[in-house]
């Protein structure tokens, strides 16, 4: 019902505000199912972060979608051709839940049996994305940096634009005296919370993907309510930048660096006398750069967002 009201509705901001629920009303479907981690991926980003951004780039536009002659039955065509076709590569699949599945029959419980003399890990779920996948998580991470580098690219803001925002705080929130004190007190609980979902990831629900988009939220609060001349004074655009490809080659140098110890790509035995040991240790370095890297993404795309609000504000002007 959420996704057919997003379809008929012409004003964006309620549609933001529907993709929202959406998202979080599927964080508790997977709650219900008791992927917690998933749940926990699909509250922070898609009903957190992923708003956030959304809402920002309103600014940018009208408010409501214009009408427009265009009829799209081509595009409608080749999404229902490939509906059709997604549809019928279903059939042969295992019924949901049937217990012959070659998923419960080989996949997970070699995952459920094995991990934790493998790893060490108690979170089978951090175990499988960072160890046994490693190398398709290093490319989810791949993927965020070269999606921040395309938006950074297509939002490029001159630096008069970003002096004058430097200078700029929202006038509607230098009268909110209860939100920014209660910003600046909530502020060190969301980092703290980060840095825990960061580094508990191993024994309980969490990550770098989480954590960077919490820490990442974080500062965007206090960004929207104070401005980014306090905001930079700590995250500046340069070092924010290095910091994004900083995740991406620390994550990276450690499958570098098992290859040059005598192991394969990413396989974190070889970083310690103990191999569970190694294993502990190449995790936490690989979800640290993912981490930063999805944390200065996501602060990044925001900054860029509001000095291009800035620019065509002045522009009007």
């Amino acid at each position: 019902m959420t996704a057919l009201a997003i379809t008929r509705m012409n004003d964006l901001f309620a549609v933001v505000m529907l993709s929202g629920i959406y998202s979080l009303m599927s964080a508790g479907f997977f709650l219900d199912l008791d992927a917690v981690d998933v749940a926990f991926t699909e509250a922070s980003v898609g009903a957190g972060i992923s708003t956030l951004l959304m809402l920002a780039s309103l600014k940018m536009v009208k408010r409501y979608e214009g009408k427009t002659k265009y009829k799209p039955m081509l595009a409608l065509g080749v999404v229902g051709a490939t509906a059709l076709l997604l549809i019928y590569g279903t059939l042969d699949m295992p019924h949901f839940g049937s217990a012959d599945a070659p998923i419960h029959q080989h996949v997970a419980p070699r995952y459920i049996n094995d991990s934790m003399a493998e790893v060490g890990v108690p979170n089978i779920v951090t175990s499988i994305l960072a160890s046994y996948r490693g190398y398709d998580t290093l490319g989810e991470t791949l993927v965020i940096f070269t999606a921040g580098i395309g938006v950074m690219s297509l939002l490029r803001v001159s630096r008069e634009t970003k002096d004058q925002q430097q200078k700029r705080v929202p006038a509607d929130m230098q009268q909110q005296i209860i939100l920014r004190i209660v910003a600046k007190m909530m502020l060190p609980l969301i980092l703290l919370f980060a840095l825990y979902v960061q580094f508990h990831g191993d024994y309980g629900p969490g990550g770098g993907f989480q954590a960077g988009v919490i820490f990442a939220a974080g500062i965007i609060l206090y960004t929207m309510l104070f401005g980014l001349s306090t905001a930079r004074l700590v995250f500046k655009s340069s070092l924010l930048q290095k910091l994004t490809a900083v995740g991406v080659l620390l994550y990276a140098g450690v499958g570098v660096a098992c290859m040059l110890l005598g192991g394969n790509f990413l396989d974190y035995n070889v970083l310690r006398h103990d191999p569970v040991h190694g294993q502990h240790l190449g995790i936490l370095l690989v979800e640290l750069g993912v981490g930063i890297t999805v944390a200065t993404v996501m602060i990044t795309l925001f900054f860029k967002f509001t000095w291009r609000t800035v620019k065509h504000k002045y522009i009007e002007q």
